[in-house]
């Protein structure tokens, strides 16, 4: 069982703005008026912020009436590897702001390091360490736009150990400095990790 995500409501909303497969499988997009549930990464026409609700869930979903979307198909497993993913995804956003190592990790859903690596990287083209640095940023952005604390506490709050850590790797999947992000309201997400599809 793939534990639930403590994003919130706001968080998921700009995630399936950005269509990001990097949250795919730990929450679906429900439709209110078309009765329709999606991926995160779905690439169908957005609906209206107050026509979504989001489920964790599959089966929470379908109960409450909604069918699956025919463009992304989210009741369909791309691989039989998916949930061990999609349990490392869900304890990487749940865990991000703690020192995270591949041993724990791998602790935490029950394999070997080398294991869990390897599989992780077939299954997503990134290996943990790059996944948990891209929820870092996706945090800190969703901090930038919606708080007034300074660069250095989103640093610290969002789990980096070091600003010069924080400053390197979000101009690298940002392109632009957390201050830049903040002042034009840079909406892009974060491309590294993204892959186009589904």
């Amino acid at each position: 069982m793939v534990e639930k995500s403590t994003l919130s409501f706001d968080e998921m909303w700009e995630i399936i703005i950005a269509c990001d497969r990097t949250y795919d499988g730990l929450f679906f997009t429900a439709v209110k008026t078309t009765k329709i549930y999606c991926r995160p990464s779905c690439r169908s026409r957005k609906p209206k912020k107050t026509n979504v609700e989001f489920y964790f869930d599959m089966n929470e979903v379908e109960k409450a009436g909604y069918r699956a979307c025919k463009r992304c198909q989210p009741e369909v497993e791309h691989s039989p590897h998916m949930e061990l993913v999609q349990k490392v995804i869900a304890y990487l956003v749940n865990h991000y702001k703690q020192r995270l190592t591949l041993q724990d990790i791998a602790n935490h859903v029950g394999v070997s390091p080398f294991y869990l690596e390897r599989l992780f990287k077939q299954e997503t083209s990134e290996t943990p360490r790059t996944y948990l640095e891209k929820i870092r940023i996706d945090k800190a952005g969703h901090l930038l736009r919606s708080t007034n604390r300074t660069n250095l506490e989103i640093c610290y709050e969002v789990g980096f150990q070091s600003p010069s850590n924080f400053y390197k790797a979000f101009r690298r999947i940002t392109n632009c400095s957390p201050s830049e992000f903040r002042h034009t309201g840079n909406n892009g997400r974060a491309s590294s990790t993204k892959n186009e599809g589904s």
